[in-house]
Parts: C-alpha cells; structure tokens; sequence
C-alpha cells in the first residue's frame, strides 16, 4: 500500500490525524503552519486510497481507516495520538477510535454521516437532492457489479472527470444545493481556491477514490460503537443539506448509549450549531483542534468564538506546498 501523507505545525508537538471528506485530498482546508505552531500541534494529512497520490485499495471499506492510520503512526514514531474526521472523513475516524484504543486519545467528527443501517434513522431525510441520486447510483453500481468487480458509479466518474478539466466545475454544479450558510462559505475567494486545490487533487486518479468512498459508506462499517472509549465531540451545522444533522443526534445517542457511567456519557460531547451547514466545517476547524489537544480546557466549538478569532487573524488557511 501506497500513501501520500503531509505534516504541518510543530514537530515536537501534539499529534492530530486528520481523515479529509469525500471528495478530498491531504491538501485539504486547514490552518497555516504558524498557527499550528502556536497551538503546539503537527497535524498529519493523508490520501485515503485511491484519492490524490495514495495508491487505490479495491474493496475498501470504513475499518481499513484504522490499518492506514496505524501505519502513519508507526512510521512517524507516535504512540498516542488525536484522530479528527470532516464529512466522509467521519466514519473513518470513528473507525480509527473504536479499532485503536490504546492509541487513540480522543477523536473529533464534524458534519459527518451515520451508518447506513443506521435503526430508527431514515437515512437519506432532509439530505440533498444530489446526495441522494449519487448514492443511489452508486447503489446500483455495486449490484450490477460482477462478483469481485469494481463499482463504476456513472455520476462521480462524470464529475471528477469534469473536475480534471475545470477544478472549480464542481463548487459551480454545487452551488444550486447549496443553502445560505454553505454559500457564503464558498463565495468566499480564498476558501474557493482551497477547496479548488484540494478537490484537483482529490481526482488525479480520477473518480477511484471518490466511488470507494461512497461504497464504503453505504456498506456495514464493521465497527462498533461500543467500543469507542474516548473522549467524543460531535459537531454539525443545523442547516446541513449533504450530512443532515440528524445523523449526529443519532450517532451522539448511540456513543453514549454504549457507556455505562454519567462520567462516560459526558465525555461524548455534540453541538448542533444553527444557521450553520456543511462547509462550517472548515471555520470551526481551529476550535476543534483546541478541543482534541485540551478537552478539559475548551469547551464544544462554537462559529460565534470562531469569527472573533478570524477577526484577530488566528484563523487564516493557505494551501499546502508539493
């Protein structure tokens, strides 16, 4: 197995693993190297398979996010490290947390998806209508699939070859789905070019990593969240259209239903943050940084504390070098 990784930040400091969202590359949103610094982190980025310059692994699935994190943190020497996931970052996160237990301090998701066998959940409610046709085309793709075939999902392969062609063709086909909120996310000029950047990147392979992606996260996670010991936050934007947060109350209710004591309940924490959606990740981010390397300190994020920081200048991203 092949994967592209990239650190940032302190070296010496406190390791955080990010699991990017789907599409996404290693290049993803973050904050510039000088304010890791400050906060006394090395986030670590890496291609999940088939995605950006990470070799394609067939048959992926969600738990096969534990082995390629393992694999980063042995080769960078860490023991115990914090484990963050944005959107289909998420589940593969939460993976990581339930299968490496003795590493994993504790893990963060942000406006991620619940388990599609998720009981008393109808799944795909209040989500997009574009989530909803590609899922179901890739659905379909897997069924008609011949045994130990690849799934050619018609829709992503269209749209990352649109991407390859135009790397901002994909924020213009979202921009009729997008509410309010995710629109002046992505209206902004400097957030455009990053998120340009990191989808250009996601697709080199071309749709690869994209369809296992969403393969995986229509298929059984292989997981359970019982086994989740850590520390949990939870975040999502009210008005997300792409991963309604729904999915979090769910998944929230389930850690939680899976401890035994009031002490461990309390320590899976979730904000459903209205006027807020799906992009309100990448401006929460630095918050939740906070969050996994000083639970204790820091209390669930919040985009009010966020646009203060923004306006005293901790909170700038910049594109990552080759």
């Amino acid at each position: 197995m092949v994967l592209a990784v990239q650190s940032w930040g302190d070296p010496d400091g406190h390791p955080v693993i990010l699991l990017h969202g789907m599409p996404g590359s290693r290049l993803g949103p973050r904050p510039r190297g000088i304010v890791l610094e400050r906060m006394g982190i090395r986030l670590i980025c890496y291609d999940r398979p088939g995605y950006g310059l990470s070799r394609r692994q067939p048959g992926r699935r969600v738990v096969h996010a534990a082995t390629d994190v393992k694999h980063i943190a042995d080769h960078f020497g860490l023991k115990r490290f914090a484990v963050v996931g944005r959107s289909g970052g998420g589940p593969h996160a939460l993976a990581c947390a339930a299968l490496l237990p003795d590493m994993v301090e504790r893990v963060a998701l942000l406006v991620s998806a619940a388990p599609p066998d998720a009981s008393g959940l109808k799944w795909d409610e209040g989500m997009t209508t574009l989530n909803v046709d590609d899922f179901a085309d890739v659905d379909s793709s897997v069924a008609a699939a011949p045994a130990g075939g690849i799934a050619e999902a018609r829709n992503l392969l269209a749209r990352a070859e649109g991407i390859r062609q135009d790397p901002e063709s994909l924020i213009r086909f979202l921009l009729p789905e997008l509410g309010a909120a995710d629109r002046r996310v992505v209206e902004d000029r400097a957030m455009r070019n990053l998120l340009t950047e990191t989808y250009a990147e996601a697709v080199l392979q071309g749709a690869d990593g994209w369809i296992d992606d969403a393969v995986a996260l229509r298929n059984p996670w292989d997981f359970k969240f019982d086994d989740v010991k850590c520390p949990v936050l939870l975040w999502h934007g009210g008005d997300d259209r792409f991963a309604p947060a729904e999915h979090t109350r769910w998944m929230a209710r389930e850690l939680r239903n899976g401890r035994r004591s009031r002490q461990e309940k309390d320590a899976v924490q979730f904000r459903i943050e209205q006027g807020a959606a799906h992009f309100a990740a990448f401006e929460i981010f630095t918050e939740v940084l906070s969050w996994l390397v000083d639970p204790v300190l820091t209390s669930a994020p919040s985009l009010a504390r966020t646009a203060v920081g923004r306006a005293l200048g901790g909170y700038e991203l910049q594109t990552a070098g080759r």
